[in-house]
């Protein structure tokens, strides 16, 4: 592979605001793997945000890019699985798996699309010194509207649309809206755009806890809170966990919970966690990690007796989507009635209708 620009390559970031901002280029923020595309004739290869090639877990996508890019480009984009349901980012998170022949069956069952965004090479011309606008433009000119699993993101200089993207897509599963200046250059591991996301807040039963990683016999820390809220069938559902916390707070924590730690005779609600087959139809906490084998899960159980208010930005199926953020112990709530009723239900709205074609 001989390319302008040449892997691995730190993708360019976005921070975070709280208002779309004026006199911007605004495109969806598509919840899927960041991904940067090198083609050179037949050699593909995707990069992932962490440096770290992809390939070998999308080889579908490697094929369609074959057929749908340029012979010679580097673009920058999002790997996604797209439904007629909206997009589902625990059937991308199945791909990662160190097995071919799961890898294979998974990309005849659960397809991957690329959303492209930028264009940091074509030919022999490295694009990264161009400001944003000339860079989609020429992103345009060379994929069209894109292809059967290779797509073009859309955008609009209009921010009032952006707002409305921001309010309706969030029901494809989308999650936000990014805003680039027309003037950026591709900078690398630079955080130059902005990204607008949802925040909600949610009363959930405390249930658990992990040690923190540097938790000592002689330092106990708290790592992070187990977050449960009750299903329609009355059982609690291990929905995501709270984890941003000071050294002085973890360490507060330890004692703070030590009434709440469950006894052997005490009936947990997730004190089937070692079953194999509890993990896959409730996602409960204490199974091994998909992304490192050797991580310890396991948790500390605790009676779920006391309520805290947390943060989220959006649901993933049952779960939260990303780690939420811890706002107070809310003791004049009960547990039982924390239930999902009192999620807000975002807008319901077709991948279709935001690009031609994904989905289905």
């Amino acid at each position: 592979m001989k390319l302008p620009v040449m892997p691995p390559i730190a993708p360019m970031l976005a921070k975070a605001v709280p208002t779309i901002p004026p006199g911007a280029s605004y495109e969806p923020k598509w919840d899927g793997f960041r991904s940067l595309v090198f083609r050179d004739g037949d050699e593909v290869e995707l990069g992932s945000r962490n440096e770290r090639p992809m390939t070998r877990y999308f080889p579908e996508l490697v094929e369609a890019i074959r057929a749908e890019l340029p012979e010679r480009c580097v673009v920058d984009g999002e790997i996604v699985i797209a439904t007629p349901a909206g997009l589902d980012f625990e059937a991308l998170q199945q791909r990662i798996h160190p097995a071919k022949s799961r890898v294979d069956l998974l990309a005849g069952q659960t397809p991957a699309s690329f959303v492209a965004f930028d264009l940091l090479a074509l030919g022999d011309d490295d694009l990264t010194k161009r400001p944003f606008a000339e860079r989609r433009a020429a992103l345009e000119h060379a994929i069209g509207s894109g292809g059967r699993s290779v797509h073009l993101t859309p955008t609009t200089t209009d921010a009032d649309e952006a707002q409305r993207w921001f309010t309706e897509f969030e029901g494809a599963g989308l999650d936000g809206v990014i805003a680039k200046p027309l003037d950026i250059t591709y900078q690398q591991d630079k955080r130059v755009m902005f990204k607008i996301k949802h925040t909600r807040t949610a009363d959930c039963v405390l249930a658990g806890f992990r040690w923190h990683k540097t938790s000592t016999s002689d330092q106990p820390l708290v790592g992070s809170l187990l977050l449960g809220l009750y299903n329609d069938d009355g059982k609690l559902q291990h929905v995501g966990v709270v984890g941003a916390f000071t050294a002085k707070r973890r360490a507060e924590l330890v004692d703070e919970l030590e009434p709440l730690l469950a006894g052997q005779d005490d009936d947990h609600p997730w004190a089937e966690w070692a079953n194999a087959d509890a993990h896959a139809k409730q996602r409960l906490p204490g199974n091994v990690s998909r992304w490192n084998a050797t991580k310890d899960l396991s948790f500390v159980p605790l009676r779920p007796e006391r309520v805290l208010e947390v943060k989220y930005e959006h649901m993933e199926g049952t779960r939260f989507r990303h780690l939420a953020h811890f706002i107070r112990w809310r003791d004049d709530r009960t547990p039982r009635s924390c239930t999902y009723e009192q999620l807000e239900q975002p807008i319901t709205f077709q991948l279709g209708d935001i690009v031609p074609g994904l989905g289905g």
